[in-house]
């Protein structure tokens, strides 16, 4: 314990009289924003006819949607009888709890929302998208690290950190930070290297990669990721539920790939022979 790593970081940035403004809430603006980035300009270098008024419609659906698809996603999963007792808890989102497997749902419905309203197709705006989304999942898991939240099993490991609170005083896998380099950094490496190709790839392969990607890399992370205290382990005493929300993913991706290779549809606004 004497060389163990300890967690004292504070969850408030700032204090600003009686508000407080915590990284967590940081971590979801800057998220968006430079997702907002990303899609404008993957969207110029495929050459689709996409303004800031259409850019600033789809990211107005996503944050309605992946608020309240995470908030509503962790209650239907992960919640506790209390939300039945006290159903105006649900919307109480500065009490915590968001799932990113409702996120995305979340997401995939804001993104037909707003195919209809720019009149873009759904797969290439839910491609822009994929490409987008590490960049949240990394500034997302970061925070849940300064949260000292969603930590994972104990270990005795060199890096191992001590969280305290619920946590304990074991040192534990900095598992926030595992989903950080591999869901953020290493998901957004290979998006980038299959947005440089050229031609462009067709439609949903990039969404298809994100979805097995992010399955694969939160499925082997769990096994060294506490579960939810309110679920425990699952079948068998060690899968999780996390593992199980995964697997439909890596599947889904799986077909999702499977149709992009069959049909070879361009992303919209692509010219003929444009290099």
């Amino acid at each position: 314990m004497l060389n163990a790593i300890y967690q004292s970081l504070d969850p408030v940035a700032i204090t600003l009289g009686p508000f407080a403004i915590r990284w967590y809430g940081i971590a979801y603006v800057l998220g968006f924003v430079l997702c907002g980035v990303m899609m404008y300009r993957t969207a110029r270098k495929w050459r689709i006819d996409f303004d800031e008024d259409s850019l600033m419609t789809v990211i107005l659906c996503v944050v309605v949607g992946v608020i309240l698809g995470a908030r509503l996603g962790y209650v239907l999963v992960y919640g506790e009888a209390d939300y039945l007792a006290n159903p105006l808890e649900i919307m109480a989102f500065n009490h915590g709890g968001m799932s990113f497997h409702g996120g995305l749902v979340g997401a995939l419905v804001a993104g037909v929302v707003a195919s209809v309203i720019t009149k873009v197709p759904f797969l290439t705006l839910a491609d822009m998208g994929a490409m987008a989304a590490p960049i949240g999942l990394f500034f997302g898991r970061c925070a849940n690290f300064i949260n000292g939240e969603l930590w994972g099993a104990v270990t005795d490991l060199p890096w191992g950190v001590v969280f305290g609170g619920s946590a304990g005083m074991m040192p534990r896998h900095p598992s926030q930070l595992y989903e950080a380099l591999l869901e953020g950094l290493l998901l957004f490496a290979i998006l980038m290297i299959l947005r440089n190709r050229k031609p462009p790839c067709p439609r949903g392969t990039f969404l298809g990669t994100f979805l097995v990607g992010y399955g694969i890399c939160r499925f082997a992370l769990e096994f060294i990721r506490q579960p939810d205290a309110q679920l425990g382990y699952l079948w068998g005493g060690w899968l999780t539920m996390g593992q199980v929300l995964s697997v439909p993913l890596i599947l889904a991706g799986v077909a999702l790939l499977a149709y992009a290779l069959v049909k070879r549809r361009p992303q919209q606004g692509i010219r003929k022979g444009s290099k």
